[in-house]
């Protein structure tokens, strides 16, 4: 099978970020043809739409790495019960202008850790939601709301025995999405 390109958003700005975490470790119960790229969503404007027929360089290049992949890979933390303001901006940014959608079509895989005991079930869902409307086939089960807690990572940052066998079969799942629509 040739490359499978995945383009990861991360919800988080944060160094130490928990889904930055995940993210990372996520990619290693990955098949060896399948390769991540993170997103940079940390450097763009505030969406405003007067600047569509005109979009940042920061805008474009976000907008050209989704259209070099083949899947997307949603990690997002939760924050006041739905997404992080900073992911809805790279959304709302790629999705424009209007018939300029960068997202559509692309499948894509929906998870994210809290250390809340729910995980990110909340943004998780209004993040879905968004993701339909833009015409994104988002991969329905399994649901993964991490609890970020001792024990999620080992030592050199790859997912703990405790969740390795649950993440495998959720990353097994999200290529097999991934490959329907490739």
């Amino acid at each position: 099978m040739s490359q499978l390109n995945i383009a990861v958003v991360v919800g988080s700005l944060r160094k130490d970020s928990f889904n930055k975490k995940l993210a990372s470790a996520l990619a290693k119960l990955a098949p060896s043809e399948v390769v991540f790229k993170s997103l940079r969503i940390d450097d763009l404007p505030l969406y405003n739409q007067d600047d569509d027929a005109h979009q940042a360089d920061t805008v474009q290049r976000l907008k050209s790495d989704i259209g070099a992949a083949q899947g997307l890979l949603f990690v997002t933390p939760e924050y006041n019960r739905s997404i992080p303001g900073v992911l809805k901006n790279a959304i709302d940014h790629a999705s424009r202008p209007y018939g300029k959608n960068a997202w559509a079509g692309k499948p894509a895989g929906v998870i994210g850790a809290s250390v809340g005991a729910i995980g990110t079930a909340l943004a998780q869902q209004h993040l879905r939601n968004v993701l339909a409307y833009l015409d994104v086939p988002t991969l329905g089960q399994p649901e993964a709301f991490i609890h970020a807690k001792e024990g999620l990572f080992d030592a050199d940052g790859s997912i703990g025995p405790a969740s390795r066998e649950f993440l495998q079969s959720w990353m097994d799942k999200y290529v097999a999405w991934v490959k329907k629509f490739a």
